[in-house]
């Protein structure tokens, strides 16, 4: 499974290896909500990829690995903070992770370690045998990287079964949190993941009244004439 960690955007990518060649298993982009608490979108971001992971079982999850240099240290920062939940589902599964660097992913899959998005796009498009361009570009560099880690355990480049696989992206996956060809089965829980935003802030409040229920005992200590 690979992942393209992103705070507003993250990318997965679900590859299955067969005796034929390699068919998608599933494919799309994990958003959070703009404007919301950043601890209530990695949240969110942590119970998505939990989700998708129990459903797909990975046996290895690949994750894009930090840039050497960073012009914005922001960008650099939420990164980490969106890759650390992202590690910490697949540790929580029992998936073993491995970083790699853009750089070693687009040399892979396309012969230049400095490519460009739309070259990637291509580029995995063709090796997959996908009908359509992998969109949006989070999906590709997921796939991309699903693809550059599974050459790694296998010591091959994957290929796909009959020459194209079994996913389709449609060009309005960009505009979605799941791509259509999704199974419901997978749509539906992993949406219950993504979307409610809400419950992350909520669940303190379980923990406040506990404390209130710890603190106010105290009072019969002050005023112990009054009947218990």
């Amino acid at each position: 499974m690979g992942v393209d960690p992103g705070l507003v955007a993250t990318g997965f990518g679900v590859l299955e290896a067969g005796a034929d060649g390699v068919t998608v298993r599933d494919a799309g982009v994990i958003s959070t909500t703009t404007g919301q608490p950043l601890e209530a979108r990695l949240n969110a971001l942590h119970r998505a990829v939990h989700r998708i992971i129990e459903l797909q079982r990975p046996g290895l999850l690949v994750v894009e690995d930090l840039y050497t240099e960073y012009k914005f240290p922001r960008t650099a920062i939420l990164m980490g903070h969106a890759r650390g939940v992202i590690y910490l589902a697949a540790r929580q599964l029992g998936v073993a992770v491995v970083a790699l660097a853009p750089s070693e992913v687009k040399r892979a899959m396309t012969g230049n370690g400095a490519a460009g998005k739309a070259q990637v796009q291509r580029a995995v498009q063709t090796v997959l045998g996908l009908k359509e361009l992998p969109r949006p570009s989070h999906v590709a560099d997921a796939l991309g990287l699903a693809a550059t880690g599974m050459s790694r355990v296998t010591g091959r480049f994957p290929t796909a079964v009959s020459g194209r696989t079994s996913g389709s992206f449609s060009s309005s996956a960009g505009t979605r949190k799941w791509p259509p060809h999704s199974p419901r089965s997978a749509v539906e829980p992993a949406r219950s993941a993504v979307d409610p935003v809400r419950p992350a802030v909520d669940p303190v409040r379980p923990g406040v009244n506990r404390v209130r229920s710890a603190v106010e005992p105290v009072r019969p200590a002050v005023n112990p004439g009054r009947p218990a």
